[in-house]
């Protein structure tokens, strides 16, 4: 019983938030951020642990919480992956894309080696994929608030999508390898779109479903979902059938706000006790966590826009380094995958939540964070849910 209100104050935290936050011209993946980072662990700490007498393994215990956690998941892992269809590559996109990954990336597994406790390579390898994530989804409402030109608002988000692909693809690869039989059944399902063609089923509609389904599937059973949601796509790509969201755009995107998006922030952050995370990570430690894969991000981004042409007359290298640095989306749904499969510790996910939530905020207090103008609606993003 306790369990239930808990999830229900949860949500109607998340939404009065996202309805303040929104008053003040923020997006809603930033207002979430802000209370799942600050709000959360203070609720946990000086309320729900201490009256309720709940703790983070009682929260995320029942069932029904699992089967709508793995829902949400693979609505948000499918939304993100969707962009490997709408990939279409450049030259330009090409040179921003290959910097902005590998500095931050090569900076991840430095701090990973260097200045954490010693670990497996995927944990490492982990880390320096997480420094190198660009979030699309959050990047692509920026874009539009602030009326961004059309073909330079195209180049960033299909570098951003580059970057995603590769770090998403490189982790199922590494896990796989660690694995043979666990990757099999995963790229087996992959190539169901060819099955259904050769069946003459033509409906992009069945293709899609199929998609959704079986990711909550394969996240419910452990599965890999990264090789078979990749493999999946890349096979509706060649077979240029399109993906088709499961709900209409408006419906999809007031249910990854109000449900999936605040489901997936709370299960994280419910599990992590704050006394003990703090205690386990020293202020050093602490310190390059949140400024590390900024810095680098940041240099990456810079280095790829100097090696690409500019995308118009009058196009600011360091603005365009800001908004390629925005996390949001796909960084929370990468961390919690990395915390459910203990690959990264309650401390390091409370740390990178952080730098996520600071990485993010950065293009708005840099004056980024006009209101929305139609104008800027990138060609071929119309479908891409808000966060």
């Amino acid at each position: 019983m306790l369990t239930g209100l808990f999830w229900l104050l949860a949500l109607v935290l998340f939404a009065l938030a996202t309805h303040v936050g929104r008053r003040f011209r923020m997006i809603p993946i930033v207002s979430q951020l802000l209370l799942a980072s600050i709000g959360l662990p203070l609720l946990m700490l000086f309320w729900i642990e201490p009256h309720w007498q709940l703790n983070g393994a009682q929260l995320v215990a029942p069932v029904w919480l699992k089967s709508l956690y793995s829902l949400s998941f693979a609505l948000l892992l499918g939304t993100i992956l969707s962009d490997v269809i709408d990939l279409r590559l450049d030259r330009q996109s090409l040179k921003i894309a290959l910097p902005s990954f590998a500095v931050p990336f090569v900076s991840g597994l430095a701090c990973a080696v260097w200045l954490l406790p010693e670990q497996p390579w995927l944990n490492s390898l982990a880390v320096g994929l997480v420094f190198a994530i660009t979030a699309i989804p959050v990047l692509y409402l920026y874009l539009r608030h602030i009326d961004y030109p059309p073909a330079a608002s195209r180049r960033l988000v299909q570098s951003a999508i580059v970057i995603d692909l590769t770090c998403w693809s490189l982790f199922g690869l590494a896990q796989g390898s660690l694995n043979l039989s666990s990757v099999l059944l995963p790229l087996a399902g992959a190539l169901l779109p060819l099955l259904m063609r050769g069946l003459r089923i033509r409906q992009p509609l069945c293709y899609s479903l199929s998609f959704f389904a079986l990711l909550v599937v394969a996240e419910h059973y452990r599965l890999n979902a990264l090789i078979f949601g990749v493999g999946y796509l890349v096979c509706m790509a060649w077979l240029k059938v399109p993906l088709v969201m499961p709900l209409k755009a408006v419906w999809l995107e007031r249910m990854q706000t109000t449900l999936a998006i605040p489901l997936i922030l709370t299960f994280g952050i419910v599990q992590i006790d704050v006394h003990s995370a703090l205690g386990q990570i020293s202020p050093l430690q602490l310190a390059a966590l949140l400024l590390l894969p900024m810095a680098s991000k940041l240099l990456g981004n810079w280095l790829g826009l100097s090696w690409a042409t500019p995308s118009f007359a009058g196009a600011s290298r360091w603005r365009e380094s800001l908004l390629l640095n925005i996390r949001g989306l796909s960084e929370i749904v990468f961390l919690n995958l990395l915390l459910q499969q203990q690959l990264i510790s309650p401390a390091l996910y409370f740390a990178l939540i952080l730098m996520s939530l600071i990485a993010t905020l950065l293009p708005a207090l840099a004056g980024m964070s006009n209101p929305p103008l139609k104008s800027a609606v990138v060609p071929g993003k119309e479908r891409l849910c808000q966060e």
